[in-house]
């Protein structure tokens, strides 16, 4: 297996950012997309416990969109093989003293790359 193939990097990077993009910006139909789109999906938020995609969306939808701007820092992509890859980020944002924290595993399937398990909290 193949750690990091520049290529596959580049993909999943490109995911990544393009999925960074449409969080700040509450894009929801982007943030739907790019999240597997089945009951196995799962993503531990800041103050949730989401199980299946129809959960993740229904919390998306019903997100505020105020105060989402924010800055990564210490953000690790690491592929495995040419479908699998980890996205790890720390995020800090404007008037908040508490450091973010956000994990993902990625997964391509059907050609797309997509989010099949997702972590969000605060380190105080």
């Amino acid at each position: 297996m193949k750690i990091n193939d520049p290529a596959v990097l580049e993909d999943v990077t490109a995911a990544f950012q393009r999925y960074e993009t449409a969080l700040v910006t509450n894009d929801v139909a982007v943030l739907d997309e790019l999240f597997w789109i089945d009951p196995k999906t799962v993503r531990m938020g800041a103050t949730e416990n989401l199980y299946g995609h129809e959960q993740i969306l229904a919390f998306r939808k019903t997100r505020s969109s105020k105060n989402l701007d924010r800055t990564l820092q210490n953000t690790m992509i690491t592929t495995f093989g040419l479908d699998h890859a980890s996205a790890v980020t720390e995020f800090t944002r404007p008037g908040e003293s508490r450091i973010g924290r956000q994990s993902q595993m990625w997964v391509r399937i059907d050609g797309d790359w997509r989010i099949v398990a997702a972590h969000v909290s605060w380190m105080d």
